[in-house]
């Protein structure tokens, strides 16, 4: 099924939660390999452009992601959580939406704010427009520490995010992982 179910995540919820979840897990090495000081700056030009199209991927992904996720219902949670459980997951949801929206975003400030004026190509098929924010250092400066946090926060809540869904498969046994992985084919 291609939509969410009353208990199970439709086909297009788990492409989309995957898929972005790879990108981000690339972006994130992508972002610390390419802010080396070793790098050669050739090879470091190449991996901006190449995070930069990542990037804006990943933010066409989250806004489809949102936007399927209001308009569809969202499964019924697993049996045998709890109201707090219930709770902190449907919090980290949010959060986990809000970061993955809010990163590119950041980075797309950072790139349009940096006194470089370095265009960004995607996959050097276009140019992505700069945001209409003004180039300063200072600007600069606080885009990079915007992005960063956020995405350190990301990082960090993706990894809370993946070891509560171990915990659920492993401790307690029960389907919230499995939901995930697979859905079940049926009518409706």
């Amino acid at each position: 099924m291609l939509r969410n179910g009353p208990d199970a995540f439709g086909w297009a919820t788990i492409l989309l939660h995957w898929a972005i979840a790879l990108l981000i897990a690339g972006l994130l090495v992508l972002g610390y390999v390419m802010t080396r000081p070793d790098i050669d700056p050739v090879l470091q030009f190449d991996l901006f452009q190449w995070h930069k199209s990542f990037g804006f991927t990943a933010l066409g992904l989250c806004i489809i992601r949102v936007l399927w996720w209001l308009a569809n219902r969202h499964p019924a949670a697993v049996a045998g959580l709890s109201v707090r459980e219930r709770r902190a997951s449907f919090i980290v949801h949010i959060l986990l939406l809000c970061l993955t929206l809010s990163v590119p975003v950041t980075g797309w400030a950072l790139a349009s704010t940096s006194t470089l004026d370095i265009p960004s190509f995607y996959f050097n098929l276009v140019v992505i427009p700069p945001l209409p924010l003004a180039k300063s250092a200072v600007a600069e400066a606080l885009w990079t520490t915007a992005h960063a946090v956020l995405a350190y926060g990301l990082a960090g809540l993706v990894l809370l995010h993946a070891a509560a869904a171990l915990h659920h498969h492993f401790i307690r046994r029960d389907a919230v992982l499995v939901r995930m992985l697979h859905n079940r084919w049926r009518d409706g």
